[in-house]
């Protein structure tokens, strides 16, 4: 597949694009996920922005995959009485980056003010740890919540699943796991711009590449990473890559966003349609002009105001029961 014409990119978007090309790549090839590990230089610490928002943090080793040692945060405004509902969280980073922080921006007001807990999992990375291992984390993780609701004073019956970018994908794989496995019913799955297809065979992977955030390069890499040799083959399973499920019957209510300028955008909305067609209330949003996680990297625009707040809105109407 060669590259096609692409919508545009909303003109409040372009200058940030330019200055973030000053700062990471559009394409990210497998030599260049060690550097993209570290820190960028306007990161602030994850502890000042906590304290800042008078949210107290308490870190838990639990057992992950084949029973190997893994942390979870549980993150709680200062003072909460329970029992609260409580969102499990899910990071992005394209299965290859990020710690269970990142995204913070998208997930503290869920505790500051709709009095929500969130659980974030620290998930092992690829490619040191491909597939199962990040969505089998992310499941015990889920498990180790729904186990210890009581003593962290958690509304099981307000569950709520979120991730953005890979975190969605991993979201909405340990959702399929949850639902196959009878694990803990969710209230609902937030899928913020989710990765889940690897087969590099849409329309919207021809046209985002070489431009943009996550280029077409950088999801084949995280793609690759993850799956290695298996990716793109019959060996994938719906909990990698939920986009290969044919039966999405039995999943809770739905809500996806993603943009128009985006990889991302035509696996989004064929799930979506998916959805409807297992008779799943699934609610869509696509964002013109925008680039991925333009909602992170240009929070001040107005287009992302109007994506973080109508995301909000249907995180209070699900987590208000």
């Amino acid at each position: 597949m060669t590259a096609l014409p692409r919508p545009p990119f909303h003109p409040d978007l372009e200058p940030v694009l330019a200055a973030m090309a000053e700062l990471m790549p559009s394409s990210i090839t497998p030599e260049m996920i060690p550097a993209m590990r570290e820190p960028l230089p306007m990161d602030v610490p994850a502890d000042e922005v906590l304290a800042q928002a008078q949210v107290r943090r308490t870190d838990h080793t639990i057992p992950g995959h084949q029973g190997d040692e893994i942390e979870v945060t549980v993150l709680e405004a200062e003072g909460r009485t329970g029992p609260s509902p409580v969102v499990f969280h899910i990071h992005g980073g394209g299965m290859i980056i990020g710690d269970r922080f990142t995204g913070l921006p998208q997930f503290l007001p869920w505790i500051t003010e709709l009095g929500a807990v969130v659980v974030t999992v620290e998930y092992r990375l690829a490619p040191e740890y491909p597939d199962p291992f990040p969505v089998e984390d992310c499941y015990a993780g889920l498990v180790w919540t729904a186990d210890h609701a009581d003593e962290l004073g958690l509304d099981l019956g307000r569950l709520l699943i979120a991730g953005a970018s890979a975190g969605g994908g991993l979201a909405a794989g340990t959702a399929l796991l949850a639902r196959d496995r009878g694990g803990p019913p969710l209230v609902g799955q937030l899928l913020i711009y989710p990765m889940l297809d690897d087969r590099d065979a849409t329309v919207s992977t021809a046209q985002i590449d070489g431009v943009g955030v996550w280029d077409r390069t950088s999801n084949v890499t995280g793609w690759s990473a993850l799956l290695g040799d298996r990716k793109g083959t019959d060996d994938v399973s719906i909990y990698a890559a939920p986009a290969r499920a044919t039966d999405l019957s039995g999943l809770p209510p739905t809500y996806l966003d993603c943009a128009t300028a985006e990889v991302f955008r035509d696996e989004d909305v064929a799930y979506a349609t998916a959805l409807w067609h297992a008779g799943i209330q699934a609610e869509l949003h696509v964002w013109p002009g925008g680039f991925h996680a333009f909602d992170l990297m240009a929070p001040e625009t107005p287009m992302a105001r109007a994506m973080t707040a109508t995301r909000d809105a249907w995180v209070a109407r699900v987590l208000a029961g």
